[in-house]
């Protein structure tokens, strides 16, 4: 079994089906298609309000072209250090922001907390011309520690970004895993709450390559549009994207594979715990981080168990992730099958 990251994972039946079925025909280009012209409305009516949806076909190019409509050249962008924009995009944001700059805070497992976003966003002093000052917020959803923002942290992060006249940006590589988590209506903790712009992954939960920039202001549209094509990510073929899409939201499929993800995640938790490992944080969504020590570590590898160290927690930390196709029924008969 194969934990190293939910982007192993193969297609899923519903989506690889829906890539066949555009290739029974022709249709026209970079989104003049019908399929690409269902897209506002099938997300206006998954989110209960008007949107507007950019798709692309990297969670990478989702984060950094939905943000650079949110920050000029000589702003700042706060996120948590551990942020994935900010440890794992390399420089994407100041090259799609043509020189913006990321601004990391800390909060406890990698999640910012809304009276320390207040603080800091107050007590920064400008310098005018000589300072980067912070023009929007960035938010994990799932967090990359797994860890998931429940609809009031959202909302009192939205309030503060409110206060301080700043946008706020929602990173969804994991969105779908953390609104089944919650078990809320998506609008809960996007729109509602603040978030002027989503990344909506696809990708990591059952997608062959597709994530969505949902903007919830469509002043942002043109600007978005123009920051896709400038980048590269405007597929002439757009309709393979939007077929992605369109089947992975039908019949709450985003959800179901999201459910399954997350449940395999608290059943790999307790067959670890049951072999004497700890878990870092508890599982909210399909990430799990654990200690354990390295007789643990060994076997599980020798039984053919592939997962990752994650020294950013400690050197007896590795990371675990599953995905909508992971075996649960295999997953908690380790105990027995590993001893």
């Amino acid at each position: 079994m194969n934990f190293s990251s939910d982007n192993v994972s193969p297609i899923c039946p519903e989506i690889l089906n829906a890539i066949a079925a555009e290739s029974e025909s022709a249709a026209l280009p970079y989104g003049a298609d019908d399929k690409s012209r269902q897209l506002d409305a099938a997300f206006s009516a998954l989110f209960g309000t008007d949107v507007c949806v950019i798709p692309v076909a990297t969670g990478t190019a989702a984060n950094l072209v939905g943000l650079s409509g949110l920050v000029s050249p000589f702003g700042g962008v706060v996120c948590h250090h551990q942020a994935h924009i900010n440890m794992t995009e390399s420089t994407g944001v100041a090259f799609y922001g043509n020189g913006a700059k990321l601004l990391g805070i800390d909060g406890p497992s990698a999640k910012i907390e809304a009276d320390t976003l207040d603080l800091y966003l107050g007590s920064h002093i400008s310098n005018g011309m000589h300072s980067v000052d912070p023009e929007c917020v960035a938010i994990t959803q799932s967090t990359e520690f797994g860890t998931v923002y429940d609809v009031a942290e959202v909302q009192a992060i939205g309030n503060v970004c409110q206060k301080h006249g700043m946008r706020l940006f929602m990173d969804g590589a994991r969105f779908a895993n953390a609104v089944a988590a919650l078990d809320c209506h998506p609008a809960d903790i996007t729109w509602k709450a603040g978030v002027d712009v989503l990344s909506f992954g696809a990708t990591k939960n059952g997608a062959l390559a597709v994530d969505a920039i949902i903007l919830f202001d469509p002043k942002l549209r043109r600007h978005t549009e123009k920051s896709r094509k400038r980048g590269g990510h405007l597929f002439s073929k757009h309709r393979y994207l939007a077929a992605q899409l369109l089947a992975y939201v039908q019949d709450d499929l985003w959800l179901r594979n999201a459910r399954h993800a997350n449940e395999a995640a608290k059943a790999l938790q307790k067959s670890l715990e049951n072999m004497g490992a700890t878990a870092a944080f508890p599982p909210q969504g399909n990430e799990l981080f654990i200690h354990m020590n390295d007789d643990l570590a060994q076997r599980l590898r020798d039984a053919g168990i592939v997962f990752r160290p994650w020294a950013s927690i400690g050197p007896d930390a590795y990371r675990f992730v599953c995905a909508w196709n992971s075996p649960i029924e295999l997953i908690k008969s380790l105990p027995q099958s590993i001893g």
